[in-house]
């Protein structure tokens, strides 16, 4: 029986060779906004993993957008120039697609990096002003962000389109909006973060109103012929936030723009929400959504074993499933998950001699795995 998860899905003009992506992650590891040397082995190892597409990390809009200094970025003609160094690298050596996530992060901004405890920066310490819908801060001790204007609003949208003309002349394939876990477009979003009184607060036609006006600008600054798809925190798990139900009315909008996809993860905008974290906690949002909108969508959340991951595809529940520590721990994670549901997966030349039918010894580290 062939394997779901390693068919082929089209997007567009873009065809991935499987259904697995490699999910951004974040690795603050950047200067200024530009990609490192690290970037360069983080994304080129991942680029051999046989994923059929590679996600770049949140990518801020605009310098005060990072969520920590150490933050990718793609709002200077320098941030352009380091990202293209890491992406030549890859395409050089690579076998897949890749995407970035453009973000910005609202009143989640101006933290220290998660190693040195991902607070809030002290003024003393680099600390730089935040915005969000509401002059509402986060959490106890976080900084209390400015509520945008309408002028603030437009700089912030035509920041999008200019990160996004940046992405087409480094040749990406794809592009998703962030709007999910708390961030810049997920505050405008959510009760919890949005007090305002304007035709942008209250009610969720309104709240709905800038997430979708950037999504339509991106729509119309991206490439016909490429994909555009969006991350959402469907549930903010948590009474009087953002729902489920609102956020199947929020992607029927972002279908009739033109989005293609729609990644769906969970909370991030309310610090004391407490997620009920399970293998796969999160498929059922993306199944509701996918039934009820007919929208293409990626699940993930602790998607770590093959076999769940087949079982997503085969029934329907979701189009694409995309991992992120799961990748992390195991950078090879599509070929043992081929091995596992009797599928291929890409392999460059130079590994060939790891395929468990060249290899002898793949039958001792992963006897489990199908023959």
């Amino acid at each position: 029986m062939t394997s779901q998860l390693f068919t082929p899905i089209a997007l567009r003009g873009l065809t991935l060779a499987n259904r697995i992506a490699v999910a951004p992650m974040c690795q603050y590891s950047a200067e200024d906004g530009s990609a490192s040397d690290w970037h360069i082995l983080h994304l080129g190892h991942l680029s051999l993993s046989g994923a059929g597409l590679l996600m770049t990390e949140a990518t801020a809009v605009e310098r005060a957008g990072r969520i920590t200094p150490g933050c990718l970025g793609l709002y200077s003609d320098a941030n352009e120039a380091a990202l293209a160094r890491a992406l030549a690298a890859c395409r050089k050596w690579g076998n897949m697609p890749i995407g970035i996530q453009l973000a910005h992060a609202g009143r989640k901004a101006s933290c220290d990096v998660p190693w040195r405890g991902g607070k809030p920066l002290a003024p003393g310490a680099g600390a730089w002003p935040t915005v969000s819908a509401s002059a509402v801060p986060f959490d106890e001790g976080w900084h209390t962000p400015a509520a945008l204007d309408r002028a603030g609003m437009a700089r912030i949208t035509a920041a999008f389109v200019q990160a996004a003309e940046r992405a087409r002349r480094l040749g990406l394939d794809l592009v998703e909006l962030h709007s999910a876990h708390g961030y810049l477009l997920h505050q405008f979003l959510s009760p919890f973060s949005n007090r305002r009184e304007d035709e942008y607060g209250g009610s969720l036609e309104n709240r709905m109103r800038f997430p979708l006006e950037v999504a339509a600008a991106l729509r119309a600054a991206w490439p016909q012929e490429k994909p555009l798809g969006i991350r959402i925190s469907a549930s903010e798990w948590t009474e009087g936030g953002f729902t489920i139900d609102e956020a199947v009315a929020y992607c029927r909008e972002l279908k009739a723009i033109g989005l293609d996809y729609v990644c769906v993860s969970s909370g991030g905008n309310y610090a004391k929400a407490r997620i009920p974290m399970a293998p796969g906690y999160q498929v059922p949002l993306a199944a509701r959504i996918r039934r009820e909108t007919g929208m293409a969508t990626r699940a993930v959340g602790l998607i770590v074993d093959p076999h769940h991951a087949e079982r997503i595809i085969a029934t329907g529940e979701a189009d694409m499933v995309a991992l992120a520590r799961a990748f992390l721990d195991d950078p090879r994670w599509p070929w043992h998950a081929a091995e596992a549901l009797g599928a291929t997966a890409a392999y460059p030349p130079q590994y060939l001699r790891s395929r468990r039918d060249a290899w002898p010894g793949a039958s001792y580290v992963r006897p489990e795995a199908a023959e």
